[in-house]
């Protein structure tokens, strides 16, 4: 039987993540407080599961894995809640808002020997690794500066900062293009 996950929260991105999930026939059930939302789901994936509970997800023994696509001010809580239920889990960048929650989720996956992976999908993107090849070939030279620059820009929201919905994309993959991880 094939491991079942359960994605929780399924706005802007988190739609991606249930489409993909559930095109692999990976997807177990759907959490989102937003009943439109889960609706919305339902509509688009005939026989989906959907709960606006989220202890459900947790205490569910056939979800082996929770993919959180929320608020970042939700992810440390939600993600270590998943971890003590001893669920693998994936949560869409940033990991954590304050470096000691992440230090904590860290040891907690490690002690309990489960997998613990924040969405950075740039890193696996087909350009971004062209360009990590060219740096490490020398062809480029010694870099001694980087930018990045966004020519478009997410959904305005009261309760996000760009800081914290984009940065972290430009600062990890500098980091994985420059070996500074």
């Amino acid at each position: 039987m094939q491991a079942k996950v359960a994605v929780v929260g399924c706005g802007n991105w988190g739609k991606n993540l249930v489409r993909n999930f559930a095109h692999l026939g990976a997807l177990a059930v759907v959490c989102d407080q937003d009943v439109r939302r889960l609706d919305k789901a339902r509509l688009e994936h005939p026989g989906l599961r959907v709960t606006q509970d989220f202890q459900t997800v947790i205490s569910d023994s056939a979800v082996k894995a929770v993919v959180i696509a929320t608020p970042s001010d939700s992810h440390f809580p939600l993600a270590r809640q998943a971890l003590l239920a001893g669920k693998h889990v994936y949560v869409e960048k940033p990991l954590a808002r304050d470096v000691s929650h992440a230090t904590e989720l860290d040891e907690l996956a490690t002690a309990r020997n489960l997998i613990l992976m924040v969405g950075h999908l740039l890193l696996y993107h087909p350009a971004v690794n062209c360009l990590k090849e060219i740096i490490a070939s020398g062809e480029l030279g010694e870099l001694r500066f980087v930018r990045s620059d966004r020519m478009n820009f997410n959904t305005s929201r009261r309760d996000w900062s760009v800081l914290w919905d984009l940065a972290p994309h430009d600062i990890s993959m500098m980091s994985y293009l420059l070996d500074a991880n």
